[in-house]
């Protein structure tokens, strides 16, 4: 199978993975969303709230490193194999302009097409409206991960009452249009960071198309690599930051060497193994390196989904700084704000640690619907006269317990400062 139908199928798989993604839920979480409007994020069915995103600098520095030891090892095969903007230039150039519309070939991507034909012009506007119509599915599938598709369907049928996500969505495709349509691959050279960056990512070792300048006699000179190449370069020339790694060319050329009875000029390796013989190996100091950091990075992110929080606890003192009852006890109150993260309703309960000199007056234990957040005054009294200062009020440390009582018995403990009053203020 040829590296351009193997690509292909790559782009169908990714593109299922990616609009499919969305709908996969596991407890009524989702794989993947960062929901702003619910200040929540879930992954592979954990749900994480705004004050939980610690996880999420792993998740972010595993794909970059990840992209980064792809590059090192394969050459810049995100760009040619896996990137939304390939794929999209593919789904315009190739299927909506080459196959459905005839404008041009998909064997020949440097012939302009003549619009100076009326045909062409009306086919033309098919051309955007089809793609039009499909910036408009790539953009939704885009906000899918924002907003999830239950809420925006709903959403979407009342645009008046939400026109901030149809303005995203209208903002998406028509920067798709102007980006596929008008850009090209221009956005690669001028846009992208990571196209100005990758080619310090490459050395002798690293697999990338390389041309085999050890045979240039066998060269028939047809030039048909270099019509097909979507980034219009000549790899006859060497390898160029233009190239993505789509290896259409090798196509091409072996189309070409294999009527001849020849090997392939064009080839998807290492420099050491094709020109200078050598014997290649990904496991270099470099490559070494991206794979230990990656191990650490999904070492970090799992233990801090292990340790998540199954309800979350925010803890506010009140405007009064405390309170000396007739019987010389101190009560110091406290605003909890207690959310459940959890797929059932659960009761919790709260209780000092130290209870032998702490306690918790007025307060009965209190049930929770799933995501529900509830706030709740809690008076915690010192149960004895404590003479600890005659000259300044002194601040204590205590710890309170927030627990359940089911299956699992969840717990968390929360630090409170309890300001205690100087002994003259007793009578």
């Amino acid at each position: 199978m040829s590296y351009t139908k193997k690509r292909y199928i790559s782009y169908i798989l990714i593109t299922i993975f990616v609009m499919g993604l969305p709908f996969i839920t596991i407890d009524g979480k989702h794989m993947l969303l960062l929901s702003f409007e619910k200040l929540e994020f879930h992954f592979l069915g954990f749900s994480f709230d705004v004050n939980e995103l610690f996880v999420m600098p792993f998740l972010l520095m595993f794909l970059f490193i990840g992209i980064f030891s792809m590059t090192s090892m394969f050459g810049r095969i995100w760009c040619g194999w896996a990137c939304p903007q390939t794929i999209f230039r593919v789904i315009y150039r190739d299927l909506i302009e080459s196959t459905i519309l005839d404008l041009r070939r998909i064997k020949n991507k440097q012939k302009d097409i003549d619009y100076s034909k009326r045909k062409n012009q009306i086919r033309k506007y098919i051309g955007l409206l089809l793609w039009m119509i499909i910036t408009l599915v790539i953009a939704s599938n885009f906000m899918w991960y924002f907003v999830p598709p239950e809420d925006f369907f709903a959403y979407i049928q009342d645009p008046f009452e939400h026109t901030i996500l149809v303005l995203f969505v209208l903002g998406i495709a028509m920067f798709l249009i102007y980006d596929i349509v008008f850009m090209k691959e221009n956005f690669c050279m001028f846009v992208c960071p990571y196209s100005r960056i990758q080619s310090v990512l490459y050395d002798d070792n690293t697999k990338q198309v390389v041309y085999d300048t050890n045979r240039t006699n066998d060269c028939t000179s047809c030039d048909a690599c270099v019509r097909v190449c979507p980034t219009h370069i000549d790899i006859k020339k060497g390898l160029q930051v233009e190239c993505i790694n789509c290896l259409e060319c090798s196509d091409a050329c072996d189309t070409v060497m294999t009527k001849l009875n020849k090997d392939n000029l064009i080839v998807w390796a290492s420099t050491n193994k094709v020109i200078n013989k050598k014997s290649q190996s990904i496991w270099t100091k470099r490559n070494i390196a991206y794979f230990v950091s990656l191990f650490i990075t999904i070492i970090f992110a799992i233990s801090m989904m292990v340790d998540k929080q199954y309800f979350i606890v925010n803890v506010n003192k009140t405007t009064e700084m405390y309170k000396i009852k007739e019987s010389e006890k101190v009560v110091n109150n406290y605003i909890f704000t207690v959310q459940n993260r959890e797929n059932k309703t659960q009761e919790y309960y709260i209780e000092p640690v130290d209870s032998e000199n702490f306690e918790i007056t007025k307060f009965s234990s209190f049930q929770l619907n799933p995501n529900e957040r509830v706030k709740k005054i809690i008076a915690i009294q010192a149960k004895k006269r404590l003479f600890l200062s005659d000259s300044k009020d002194t601040t204590l440390t205590i710890k309170v317990r927030i627990f359940t009582l089911d299956e699992t018995k969840k717990e968390l403990i929360k630090e409170v400062s309890f300001v205690y009053p100087k002994n003259s203020l007793f009578k």
